[in-house]
């Protein structure tokens, strides 16, 4: 729940920002009704802010033109939240590391010193374990595609290959994603005609045409890289029907191990594997019944898993006698 006070320092933050906003909208982002909004206007003029506002039902609120508020302290919770969010950025490289210590620092410098000794204390005592496979990707990267995938905006980008080979490529690009320590950026690819999955680490130059595009409505690039990562893993191509509704299957198979659809009989998993050995120690794992259906290896591979198990778990049992 808002407090009060949050509510009133948001309008001012809020009118701060945008060079004008309507009260609908900020009542849609406090949660409140109009009525409240006008009520929290006419206390920030009550204390001396010029708020000027447009005529109509949902005219927009303002602050007078050339005047300009002192900026807004950060509470501590606020400032709590902004370091965390830096460490696990710098932890998962999802920035540069010196953007990040720099950042990170010039909040230091302004923190009252019981502030300050928090900070440090969460600082040297938190850890996280979390998965970091590559260096970040350049900030004028990311922040490019970003820009493209927003605008609908052509960019033309170096790529380089898995096997090396580098070409250059008009792409469309739908959005960014970061998934397992990796960078990706899925959209059309005009030298392929298809839709493609580029990391962003094999990306060179980039450069912003002036070509627009649409990109498909509904579109969801986290949930396309994911299923193609599923699908690219190379070696044995796997169907398995889970005997489980979809629902429960998207609950067992993480989206970036197989792509799942609902069957007769309950849910059919598609995916590649590098490891028969590594996809039965899986399906043994997620603990559902389940109907290998390709490859025929696979099942030959858990037949002999079941035997090493039956093998281990009979010396156990002599062990204990």
């Amino acid at each position: 729940m808002y407090h009060p006070t949050t509510r009133l320092l948001t309008v001012l933050e809020l009118l701060q920002s945008h060079g004008s906003i309507a009260g609908p909208e900020i009542a849609r982002r406090l949660e409140v009704d109009v009525r409240s909004v006008r009520r929290y206007i006419t206390m920030l003029r009550d204390m001396g802010i010029p708020i000027e506002a447009e005529r109509g039902r949902e005219g927009a609120y303002h602050l007078r033109p050339g005047y300009r508020l002192p900026p807004l302290m950060f509470t501590s919770d606020e400032i709590m939240a902004v370091v965390l969010g830096l460490m696990i950025a710098r932890k998962l490289a999802l920035a540069n590391t010196a953007g990040t210590e720099s950042a990170a620092a010039k909040i230091e410098r302004v923190l009252p010193l019981e502030v300050r000794e928090r900070i440090w204390a969460v600082q040297s005592a938190l850890t996280f374990h979390l998965q970091s496979r590559a260096d970040a990707p350049p900030a004028e990267l990311v922040a490019a595609l970003s820009w493209a995938a927003h605008t609908g905006t052509r960019a033309q980008i170096q790529y380089r290959d898995a096997r090396g080979g580098d070409t250059a490529r008009e792409i469309d690009p739908y959005g960014v994603v970061y998934h397992a320590g990796m960078w990706y950026t899925v959209g059309h690819c005009h030298l392929r005609d298809d839709l493609r999955v580029f990391r962003l680490d094999r990306i060179g130059q980039i450069l912003l045409r002036e070509t627009r595009f649409e990109r498909p409505e509904g579109f969801d690039p986290l949930a396309y890289v994911l299923e193609s990562i599923a699908l690219a893993q190379g070696g044995w191509e796997v169907e398995v029907l889970l005997c489980v509704p979809l629902d429960e299957a998207r609950r067992l198979v993480p989206p970036d191990v197989g792509a799942l659809e609902a069957v007769d009989g309950g849910s059919l998993m598609r995916s590649t594997a590098g490891s028969l050995e590594w996809m039965a120690r899986f399906l043994v794992w997620i603990g559902c019944p389940f109907e290998v259906r390709n490859p025929p290896e696979l099942r030959d591979v858990l037949r002999g898993l079941g035997e090493r198990l039956a093998r281990a778990n009979s010396l156990e049992l002599a062990s204990l006698k």
